[in-house]
């Protein structure tokens, strides 16, 4: 399993000890509506923790857990992730996913883990694309999808709410 280093952050599989820093993330509805309809509980961030440990036993990559290097400080975190999600179109590709916890907001931090995440995948996975989906009205996700090189390709629903599906090609110039 990969750990990833940025100016400032550290990006490490998740693992069990992170569930209280999990469970403090999903757990704020500042932060998951802007992804659930609503905060998660315990039970289901636990449950969340185990898939994610089991994406990197199945598929070899996963969810990493973003920290500040200087004092260990939890921010949140970036996923790849295969879930096989039931919606049209279906998803073709590894997905992207990531999410910082609110006082973390607005600084950059997301942008540095993605774009870690994103050069891991560029040089290991061997895929000529990843996807992603956002909430139309999650305006800060987008302009970071943008950022990164993502683009939109289909508008459709996921669970019964609306997503734009979103793709980034490859950089095969990464070594």
């Amino acid at each position: 399993m990969t750990v990833l280093t940025t100016d400032r952050l550290t990006l490490t599989p998740v693992n069990v000890d992170d569930y209280e820093d999990l469970c403090a993330l999903w757990g704020d509805a500042a932060f998951a509506t802007a992804i659930l309809p609503e905060a998660m509980t315990t039970e289901e961030v636990w449950f969340r923790l185990l898939r994610d440990i089991g994406q990197w036993q199945v598929r070899g990559y996963g969810s990493w857990t973003i920290r500040r290097t200087t004092d260990g400080v939890y921010v949140g975190n970036v996923s790849v992730l295969d879930h096989r999600r039931l919606m049209t179109p279906a998803f073709d590709a590894p997905e992207l996913g990531w999410g910082v916890a609110p006082r973390f907001q607005g600084q950059g931090l997301a942008f540095e883990a993605v774009s870690a995440a994103l050069d891991c995948c560029d040089r290991t996975l061997k895929a000529p694309r990843t996807v992603c989906m956002i909430d139309p009205d999650n305006a800060p996700s987008h302009a970071l999808a943008r950022r990164v090189g993502y683009r939109p390709y289909a508008e459709t629903l996921y669970r019964g709410g609306p997503v734009v599906l979103l793709e980034r090609p490859t950089d095969i110039t990464s070594p």
